[in-house]
């Protein structure tokens, strides 16, 4: 089974990549985006046996630095 790990900055926290980006579109001559928030995709194989405990102990505790990070996960299919 595979798991998606979205992380992402919290909300309040400054995001020097995202601003890079925003700036980078609007050099592009794109001027209708008005905010970018830079994050990270992990993909993980697992077994069935991993639980979503497992899972969250693992974004916790080293995927996620959690003073300023979010995270979500979702189980697909292989």
């Amino acid at each position: 089974m595979k798991v998606r790990v979205f992380v992402s900055l919290k909300n309040g926290v400054l995001d020097p990549q995202g601003r890079a980006i925003h700036h980078a579109i609007e050099g592009l001559g794109i001027h209708g985006v008005k905010d970018v928030r830079a994050g990270k995709m992990l993909e993980l194989e697992v077994d069935d046996s991993v639980s979503d405990a497992d899972l969250d102990t693992m974004c916790k505790q080293l995927l996620a630095n959690m003073v300023i990070e979010n995270y979500r996960f979702e189980r697909t299919e292989a």
